[in-house]
């Protein structure tokens, strides 16, 4: 065969490659059988690399556990199949956008029976889900029919009638900022959805939204392979990335499933990555890290979030970890390298399964907490109705409530309880909030010192004043809730004392723990600080304590006490004399003055009593 033969052949083989023809008709092109082995070669391995591109658009996770599915309509399938089960609603399913006629259609559902439902159409605009996608943002119905902020039509209404539903949550699945459809949950009951359901179903719908875009990117892809002039080095990349990716989606997919932590998934990245990973929460906290010192940058932190993309940085990548329109934390990638759109969607997805992770240990630790917070809500307002279930409860939880325990109680003015008492977990056996107060059950038999402690510690981590009251120790059910209500007010008395900040027992309040305490003896009090007046008025005869409230209630002017007491002002200083020597010369001394009086007050209260 001549030379101009040859390129023929040549030609007419690679024609058939481009075609997809199969291996007989390549075999039949007259040329070289070496070049004949080759064109089988690169068949079989485009063939496989098509083959493999298929298997990696299945492994998007959608929540927890999504393993491998074969399409698209199956991710789409077990994304709406989970919607209804996480949210527990009647029906859920989704809606795609059809960019040639304008509207939207039902693509997927579970749970419904209603086949006019099925076949519902909306325009840009119409009912919920045309909201939704016209606007780009949530929007949610607790009855649909009385809801006036959607444009209703009598195709949309008749076929949600049909279906029998009422209460409708609708979230845009987009990509970038390109609306691409609606993912719904609904009930046939009355129902509000709250925040938590909404971010939910949002982070659902993100889920959604990457696998139609990496099933739209994996056409491009097969589209792209067919440009035979580049296909060994295309080929060879593509394949590269594919065994990257699909490795760091099993690791990944298999923390998930078995339930690993945040420092198995940044050790995860880091090592097919290469460089040191850090996972931050939404205040900036690292979470975990492997490698060494990552910053924080807040201006990429905003970048990323705005965009919904991994965003570069001065010496690495950073990955707002996002539930939906909720800011979970960062993730952050150091060690200056660049990379490319598969990686970097290896990064951002490596974000979801972060945003996955912390969503489950978010719900855990806020179910813990009602569990922990119901045992230390009937402790403390009725705990005599069952003790020994009130035990059996708090050994369920570790927690021994027959041991001697201070009860604390953290006051901010400027720290939402929430916050506060998770970050009093760590100081205290067990914690909640009650009353709207944070209160902690610490084991030690220094209520003061626990107290002092506490509220440094939080104050710092906090960086604002946090004011801690103590009481106890206390060790049953009974005793927990009188040292609870003596906490309460301890801290009370702190704030009117303008100790914010501090932390203490009513011990340590001085004569204002002794009148507030639990245990507090008034007659004492009144005893020792104005008795040998009271003895020297009941032996004489006299009413020097009618002097004593008179010469207080004129502010020390003798002048107007003695015309409240209709006497001669030297009868009025002859008595002050008196008094002087039977309470001391330093009677009229600010603090001691301030005693004299709360003592006068007592006396007056507990005489009308006894009167």
């Amino acid at each position: 065969m001549d030379g101009a033969e040859t390129a023929r052949a040549l030609r007419r083989l690679l024609e058939l490659l481009a075609s997809g023809a199969g291996s007989e008709q390549l075999a039949h092109v007259p040329v070289d059988p070496k070049a004949t082995e080759l064109a089988l070669r690169i068949r079989d391995t485009v063939a496989e690399h098509r083959r493999r591109e298929a298997e990696l658009a299945a492994l998007f996770d959608t929540a927890s556990d999504l393993a491998r599915l074969d399409d698209p309509d199956a991710v789409l399938r077990s994304i709406v199949r989970r919607a209804r089960a996480l949210l527990g609603v009647d029906v859920s399913y989704l809606s795609l956008k059809n960019e040639a006629e304008g509207n939207t259609y039902v693509r997927v559902t579970d749970g419904s029976v209603s086949a006019l439902f099925q076949d519902i159409v909306l325009g840009m605009g119409e009912g919920l889900g045309g909201l939704v996608a016209q606007t780009a943002r949530p929007y949610a119905t607790a009855d649909y029919f009385d809801d006036e902020r959607f444009h209703h039509t009598s195709s949309i209404d008749t076929g949600v009638l049909d279906e029998g539903l009422t209460a409708i949550l609708g979230v845009p699945l987009a990509i970038g900022s390109n609306v691409i459809g609606v993912l719904f949950a609904s009930d046939r009951t009355t129902r509000e959805f709250s925040a938590e359901e909404v971010a939910l179903l949002s982070s659902l719908a993100d889920h959604a939204a990457i696998a139609l875009d990496n099933a739209h990117l994996l056409d491009e892809t097969r589209r792209a392979v067919a440009e035979l002039n580049d296909a060994n080095a295309t080929i060879s990349a593509h394949n590269d990335a594919m065994r990257r990716a699909e490795d760091a989606h099993d690791r990944l997919m298999d923390l998930v499933l078995r339930g690993g932590d945040l420092a198995e998934v940044a050790a995860a990245v880091a090592d097919v990555l290469g460089g040191a990973i850090a996972v931050y929460d939404a205040d900036g906290v690292v979470l975990a890290r492997t490698g060494g010192e990552l910053s924080l940058s807040r201006a990429a932190v905003s970048a990323s979030r705005t965009s919904g993309r991994a965003v570069s940085t001065e010496d690495g990548w950073l990955c707002a970890v996002q539930a939906g329109q909720e800011f979970l934390g960062s993730l952050v990638l150091g060690g200056g390298r660049s990379l490319g759109e598969a990686d970097r969607r290896l990064f951002e997805r490596a974000g979801v399964v972060t945003a996955v992770l912390l969503m489950q240990r978010r719900s855990v630790a806020r179910a813990e907490d009602e569990v922990r917070g119901e045992l230390l809500s009937d402790l403390l307002t009725a705990p005599g109705r069952n003790p020994a279930a009130l035990l059996a409860r708090g050994r369920r939880l570790g927690v021994d409530l027959s041991a001697s325990h201070a009860v604390l109680i953290a006051h901010s003015d400027d720290v939402s309880r929430r916050r506060l008492a998770t970050a009093a977990v760590r100081h205290a056996d067990l914690v909640g909030v009650h009353a709207d107060e944070v209160v902690l059950l610490v084991r030690g038999a220094d209520p003061g010192a626990l107290a002092r402690s506490v509220a440094a510690e939080l104050s710092s981590t906090m960086d604002s004043p946090v004011t801690v009251g103590a009481a106890g120790p206390a060790a049953s059910p009974r005793e927990l809730a009188v040292a609870h209500a003596e906490a309460a007010r301890c801290v009370a008395s702190l704030l009117a004392l303008g100790r914010a900040g501090e932390g203490a027992s009513m011990a340590d309040l001085g004569f204002v723990g002794l009148l507030l305490g639990e245990h507090a003896d008034l007659g004492a009090y009144v005893t020792a600080t104005i008795g040998p007046v009271l003895d020297y008025d009941e032996r004489r005869g006299t009413d020097l304590i009618g002097t004593l409230r008179a010469y207080f209630a004129c502010g020390g002017n003798l002048t107007r006490a003695k015309d409240l007491l209709h006497v001669h002002v030297n009868t009025v200083v002859q008595r002050l004399d008196r008094i002087a020597s039977l309470l001391g010369e330093q009677w009229q001394a600010p603090e001691r003055a301030l005693e004299i009086q709360l003592a006068l007050r007592l006396h007056r209260l507990t005489s009308d009593r006894n009167g």
